[in-house]
């Protein structure tokens, strides 16, 4: 799997491939990233990427043509017909099931757009997904991209210490898209808070619908449109119904 990065500020990503989970994948190569700066492609003694807006008002807006250069040599360096995916406000919001089906893809080029926004006609003709991490507004797309790559890079087999780790991930589908149960670990107590009793058991079937239940109990107070989404797809038992029922 590969991911070419169109990117202004390709510093910032050195600490980023070099630290955990995306350390173990990109130096196991399970996820390649590539870096592309746009403004190697911009002519002119300043190598300019941005310019006015036409009609006016506040900021730059990135040039097309730097843009188009880059992926152009991004494209050929490839040799397929992978993605280009824009981080914007415009985009649809990012969730599991996105990140499952990126990480069972070739890859991706994924354009970080910077300043007021990059030039609509690039947009239309080069753009073909568009992704939001929510309903708030970053300075750029680099941390958007990140988060992308290190949801995916944790998905690949060998990267993670536990295969299974995943598998009881929030918001997996593939289990039953519920939040994950709370984790504890030693000291069994804790500036005077204790680790629950059940979980010193040693009872497996104890603890297991401890966890379920907790499970239930905080995706009902937390996200109950997960609850409704879960019952929608079956993935809740006739246990599962009795609990939440004496939830209220």
């Amino acid at each position: 799997m590969r991911f070419d990065v169109l990117t202004l500020f390709p510093e910032m990503w050195e600490p980023f491939l070099r630290c955990g989970v995306t350390r173990r994948a990109y130096e196991s190569r399970s996820v390649d990233v590539r870096l592309w700066n746009p403004r190697d492609f911009a002519e002119g003694p300043y190598r300019r990427i941005d310019d006015r807006p036409f009609g006016g008002g506040p900021g730059m807006v990135m040039l097309a043509e730097p843009l188009y250069l880059c992926l152009e040599r991004v494209r050929a360096d490839r040799t397929d017909s992978a993605p280009v995916v824009l981080f914007s406000p415009a985009g649809d919001v990012l969730r599991h099931a996105e990140v499952a089906r990126w990480a069972h893809s070739r890859g991706a080029i994924l354009l970080c757009g910077r300043y007021e926004g990059i030039d609509q006609r690039f947009i239309d003709r080069f753009v073909d997904v568009q992704v939001s991490l929510g309903d708030f507004v970053l300075s750029g797309g680099e941390l958007a991209a990140m988060a992308l790559i290190d949801a995916v890079a944790r998905l690949q087999p060998g990267v993670l210490g536990d295969e299974n780790s995943h598998a009881q991930d929030s918001f997996n589908p593939a289990v039953d898209g519920l939040l994950d149960c709370p984790h504890f670990t030693r000291p069994e107590r804790w500036r005077e808070a204790c680790v629950p009793a059940v979980l010193l058991s040693g009872h497996h079937e104890q603890i297991a619908v401890w966890r379920r239940q907790q499970r239930l109990l905080l995706t009902h107070s937390r996200r109950p449109e997960l609850i409704e989404a879960a019952r929608a797809a079956g993935r809740l038992s006739a246990g599962d119904e009795r609990y939440l029922q004496g939830l209220g």
